[in-house]
């Protein structure tokens, strides 16, 4: 029991960033759902392919969230993915918000979420990183 609690420990950055990630790829790649749950209408063909490649970027990330879950060999760089995924998506939200002005409060979320994750995924880096 001890070690199937420390494992959650362990892969908590990893499980919290696939429950958040992959919902919000499927919306990025859906543009019905988008719509509904974003104030963002796809209406050209180049919207729709750009959306379909964050989707993407989206699930090959979390692929590979998955196998540093599944194979303890891949915690490292997985990890490590998580680190540069949340804090470039920090990076990228900050200048648009100095650029284009405040966003929605999904996007604040967003932003704060991303932030607390990259933060405590440096966190869980250096502190299993030993094992």
């Amino acid at each position: 029991m001890v070690d199937k609690i420390n494992w959650i420990f362990k892969n908590s950055h990893l499980l919290i960033s696939l429950l958040i990630v992959v919902p919000t790829a499927i919306i990025y790649g859906s543009p019905s759902i988008l719509s509904d749950r974003l104030d963002i209408q796809v209406n050209t063909i180049d919207l729709a392919n750009m959306l379909k490649a964050i989707m993407c970027l989206y699930l090959g990330n979390s692929f590979v969230w998955i196998l540093g879950i599944w194979k303890t060999e891949y915690w490292k760089i997985a990890t490590q993915l998580n680190i540069l995924f949340m804090i470039s998506m920090v990076i990228g939200r900050t200048l648009s918000m100095l650029v284009d002005g405040i966003p929605t409060g999904g996007y604040i979320f967003g932003i704060m979420a991303e932030f607390i994750i990259g933060l405590y995924s440096i966190y869980q880096l250096k502190k299993y990183s030993s094992e």
